[in-house]
């Protein structure tokens, strides 16, 4: 399997060089108090091999190290796969009534998610986010900025993910905001839990026939 290492200086990031290497597993961590999320690049051990990935096949990741406040960087259909281990307090904030007066679609609404993820943490499981890293506006890849913190990209912070290109912003849900320049929430692939530890990217839960193309944009 190919493996290659990527650095991300300061919590800052060309898009154009993300999409050019996702060859990496990147970890956002929160420090214990208020500190800022960085990125920490990693070996990547999870890439699908070419084959699958000109195929559009499924992809698997073991979760079970992921720690609560980290988000790993998988690739699926070429795509950057945010997967978010949200921590208590996190799950906590996605129903926060001060949030969810700043959202465009706090409902999810539109179709950017299969119905199995059409709630409001948007996902199969609260602590666990999974998401398209594509912004819909012009399709930059959102910044990871879990929590308020002296770093944080614009002002009243609550969490979640910034687009630098057109500052376009979404909650930690991938909800976007009002008054931003992206029109719809992030999209949630198909997963599935295929064992307490581990998530298929690709594929639908049993008994579920959802097809990604019914999303709204992408």
């Amino acid at each position: 399997m190919a493996s290659s290492e990527a650095t991300i200086p300061g919590g800052t990031h060309s898009a154009e060089g993300t999409r050019r290497d996702f060859l990496f597993i990147a970890t956002g961590t929160v420090a214990a108090v208020g500190a800022a999320a960085t990125l920490v690049p990693l070996v990547a051990q999870m890439n699908p091999d070419a084959s699958t990935l000109a195929a559009g096949g499924p992809v698997d990741l073991d979760i079970s190290k992921i720690e609560p406040g980290q988000q790993v960087v998988i690739r699926w259909r070429e795509r950057p796969i945010f997967v978010f281990h949200r921590t208590p307090d996190t799950v906590k904030t996605l129903q926060d009534p001060k949030l969810l007066s700043q959202l465009s679609d706090p409902n999810s609404q539109q179709t950017q998610q299969a119905p199995y993820a059409t709630n409001w943490h948007r996902s199969i499981k609260p602590e666990l986010g999974v998401l398209v890293g594509i912004c819909t506006h012009l399709g930059c890849i959102p910044m990871f900025y879990p929590q308020p913190s002296a770093s944080t990209p614009v002002a009243g912070w609550l969490g979640g993910y910034f687009c630098p290109c057109h500052g376009s912003k979404y909650d930690p849900a991938g909800r976007v905001f009002s008054g931003v320049p992206a029109p719809y929430n992030l999209p949630v692939p198909p997963y599935t839990f295929i064992s307490d530890t581990t998530i298929r990217v690709g594929e639908n839960p049993s008994g579920s026939t959802w097809d990604f193309g019914a999303i709204r944009q992408l």
